[in-house]
């Protein structure tokens, strides 16, 4: 439908808590469709309605084993294993930058599909990485949040030299 604005990294929206969805409507529709279109033109494997400044609970992904894309509203993982992955994380509102953030292997999430039936998904790997960076992402917790002091401060000042750029 329409590629929108990505809020960019360090806008404070992107540290707010999203609201719950409760119409699932057109309105929703479209939004889900723009999302997926703002994440393959940015490109990324996963978006939420924050990065484009919209304070509701909507994510979408498009992974590349995946048979397509998959929206998700009001995703809350349910369930998460001990057992961990450490794989390299970066986002659309801060292109550029990645580093290696430790997450649970497998996860269960629950949410609501785009009608606003209700679903669980068991996930692991990639899929599972994915799934607790977004929904932090809807929690307003960024995801360099997750990295050491130290490994942080790396990421801010190698995307703030790409910014002066």
């Amino acid at each position: 439908m329409a590629l929108r604005q990505i809020v960019m990294f360090p806008d404070q929206r992107l540290r707010l808590v999203a609201d719950s969805v409760t119409y699932f409507d057109e309105t929703l529709r479209s939004l889900a469709t723009d999302l997926l279109d703002t994440m393959r033109a940015a490109p990324g494997i996963g978006i939420t309605a924050p990065h484009i400044g919209v304070a509701q609970r909507v994510v979408v992904l498009e992974l590349p084993d995946a048979p397509g894309p998959q929206t998700y509203i009001n995703p809350e993982i349910i369930e998460a294993s001990k057992e961990t992955i450490r794989l390299d994380e970066g986002s659309i509102s801060m292109p550029g930058v990645t580093g290696t953030v430790e997450r649970s292997a497998r996860v269960r999430v629950r949410y609501q599909d785009l009608e606003g039936t209700e679903h669980v998904e068991e996930a692991e790997g990639l899929r599972a990485a994915c799934h607790q960076h977004e929904i932090d992402q809807l929690n307003g917790l960024f995801w360099t949040q997750r990295l050491s002091p130290l490994r942080r401060g790396k990421v801010m000042a190698q995307f703030e030299k790409l910014r002066r750029r």
